[in-house]
């Protein structure tokens, strides 16, 4: 099971393939309609009946170019397009105990980036690779305690991996021509956390769910494999600063999501969701090599702010086995642009989605989403710290194209 990369108010994504994929989110957290609500609301499973299954998979088509402009100071080519594709997975089970309690599993990536750029591009002295990928393992337990209240608990056991490379330029004080050594740094680790929701029944025809994601710390502890440096400038920094036993922390971000659906008439409900995300603790994460004077840093201060989410939505009844869904959602940027990095080339997002549910036979339906996450054109100038060298360029026109579907049995 791979973890998903796309940019919410951050590297968070809401797509994991199934049903609500189609909805940017609205309504998440009160939106009951397959065991995926343990993820957004741990709380919605008590409207489940009886024991439920959902299996998703979905691709990710990303267009993420980044074109230099008249400030850059690199040599290279424009790096290529960083984001292809990537691929992910889902897989969520629900199971009705009684009247007012139930319990589920769910399995599922909404954490993670991956970009791929051409190595010998004009940055790879800040990212020719990055990825940062958490898969989570959440058993889930709720009980309705009255008649309007529920509320639900899911530990959350998340897989971490990062992994970046870069290159590291061998040409002393710019006086040679040395083919470029390379630095790589890999590690995994196991973090926990929890979900907590409330789903509250305003009237027969709408809900209100409110939930609650702690934070996941990541510590990735591992020595850098250091290839082909020839500058003894670069080794002697390397050897000074220790970097053989780097550290490297991960606050994967608390996040808080008020959602409300109401069922209009027979055929059409509405939906929406507000939600905060707590981008700023996220931690200081990367390496910097600075080969023209020398240096390297044990980490990257990313300047991460908070960021907040809004979506609306709607699915209609077309008939009683057909259901469309649309929603449109918008996340602020977790970075300013000056502070914007190329190994996380993130910004606000606008989000347009539609999809599809349709019963095949009673007991299974199958789901079919799609969804333009838009950031348009994102600045990006970074400078090396100590020698003020520049990359300077723009991501145009920046888009992912999330194409997700599965299937949901009820016993």
């Amino acid at each position: 099971m791979l973890g998903d990369a796309a940019h919410a108010g951050g590297i968070l994504i809401y797509e994991a393939g199934q049903e609500g994929s189609g909805l940017a989110n609205a309504g998440s957290a009160a939106l009951t309609s397959d065991p995926s609500v343990l993820m957004s609301n741990p709380a919605g499973i008590t409207k489940l009946a009886g024991t439920q299954i959902s299996a998703n998979a979905q691709v990710i088509l990303g267009d993420l170019r980044f074109s230099r402009d008249g400030n850059n100071q690199f040599d290279g080519n424009e790096g290529g397009n960083a984001l292809q594709w990537l691929p992910g997975a889902s897989l969520f089970i629900s199971q009705q105990i009684d009247d007012r309690s139930a319990i589920g599993f769910g399995m599922y990536g909404n954490f993670g980036l991956a970009v791929n750029y051409d190595d010998d591009w004009a940055g790879r002295y800040f990212s020719q690779e990055t990825a940062i990928i958490g898969v989570s393992f959440q058993p889930t337990i709720a009980h309705q305690f009255t008649d309007q209240l529920s509320v639900g608990i899911g530990p959350r056991i998340m897989y971490g991996y990062y992994r970046t490379e870069m290159a590291i330029n061998n040409n002393l004080l710019g006086l040679r021509d040395n083919p470029d050594g390379q630095l790589e740094y890999k590690d995994t680790d196991v973090g926990t956390g929890v979900n907590l929701g409330l789903l509250y029944e305003l009237s027969e025809r709408t809900r209100i769910g409110l939930a609650y994601t702690s934070k996941v710390k990541l510590e990735f502890k591992d020595s850098p494999e250091v290839r082909d440096v020839s500058n003894p400038i670069i080794n002697a920094a390397l050897r000074r600063f220790d970097v053989d036993s780097l550290e490297l922390d991960v606050n994967v971000p608390q996040t808080a999501t008020l959602s409300i659906a109401h069922q209009l008439d027979p055929q059409w409900k509405l939906l929406g969701s507000l939600g905060w995300q707590d981008w700023s603790d996220f931690g200081e994460i990367g390496v910097d090599v600075d080969a023209n004077a020398g240096g390297v840093s044990r980490t990257v201060d990313r300047k991460y702010k908070d960021t907040w989410h809004v979506s609306l939505g709607t699915q209609y009844q077309a008939n009683p086995r057909l259901r469309w869904s649309m929603g449109l959602g918008y996340d602020s940027s977790a970075v300013d642009d000056k502070d914007r990095t190329v190994d996380n080339p993130m910004g606000e997002t606008w989000r347009l989605a539609t999809g599809v549910n349709y019963q095949v036979e009673e007991g299974l339906d199958l789901h079919l989403a799609y969804t333009l996450a838009w950031l348009g054109d994102m600045d990006d100038e970074q400078t090396k710290s100590r020698s003020g060298t520049t990359l300077s360029g723009t991501y145009k026109n920046a888009a992912l194209h999330i194409i997700g579907g599965g299937a949901t049995w009820r016993f």
